[in-house]
């Protein structure tokens, strides 16, 4: 059921867009020579604006979480009562970059141990992932507004770990192996739909939640 080289299931297809936007032989052109952009908390708050942004359009209620103090910015769930199967509940933590490190139809990102292992494992109440958003180096560029439509730029993609193993804690580990470089699917592009899907049972499945 699982599958550690792309670290999630269901797999998601790729589709005509994304063929446009990415090739599969090399990265885009937006993602090369990077110089940088805003702050952390500039960069972080874009990233998770564009989730909300999604997860609105997919219906889905958006909950912050005000204090990250387990790995974990957004929860998105059902309208209804709460902690059933049928109203189910995920979990995010929220990641941005200008400068996505693109090996043909993965993303490699570097997660700190801390973060990798707040996502590692079955031991959660809910299914969690991680959402990496790739933004433009210019922070201006991150919107487009005209009477038509509000364009965001560029994209977003998931990565389920609950099949992995969680890592030494960081104490335990030599300075220069304080992250984890996890590979993330570019079919894993997060849409309204793809949202939906994570809500499957599969995953629900993964860490016990009834």
């Amino acid at each position: 059921m699982t599958d550690s080289t792309t670290g999630g299931i269901p797999h998601q297809p790729s589709n005509g867009l994304l063929r446009r936007l990415f090739s599969p032989q090399q990265a885009p052109g937006w993602a090369t020579g990077s110089m940088g952009f805003g702050d952390n908390g500039h960069r972080g708050a874009f990233g998770e604006e564009f989730i909300r942004m999604l997860a609105t359009a997919a219906n889905l209620d958006v909950t912050r979480k005000e204090r990250d103090r387990v790995g974990v910015d957004w929860q998105l769930g059902y309208t209804g009562r709460r902690g059933t199967r049928r109203f189910p509940a995920i979990e995010a933590q929220v990641k941005c970059t200008s400068s996505p490190d693109i090996h043909g139809d993965h993303i490699h990102y570097k997660l700190k141990v801390k973060n990798y292992n707040q996502l590692a494992g079955p031991d959660y109440e809910m299914p969690r992932f991680l959402f990496l958003v790739l933004a433009p180096s210019d922070a201006f560029a991150w919107s487009h507004a005209t009477e038509d439509r509000l364009r965001l730029s560029h994209a977003a993609y998931w990565l389920c770990l609950h099949d992995q193993e969680p890592l030494p804690p960081p104490e335990n580990r030599s300075k220069t192996d304080s992250t984890r470089t996890v590979h993330i699917p570019r079919a894993h592009l997060l849409t309204a739909g793809s949202l939906h899907d994570l809500f499957a049972e599969d995953y629900r499945e993964l860490v016990g939640a009834s």
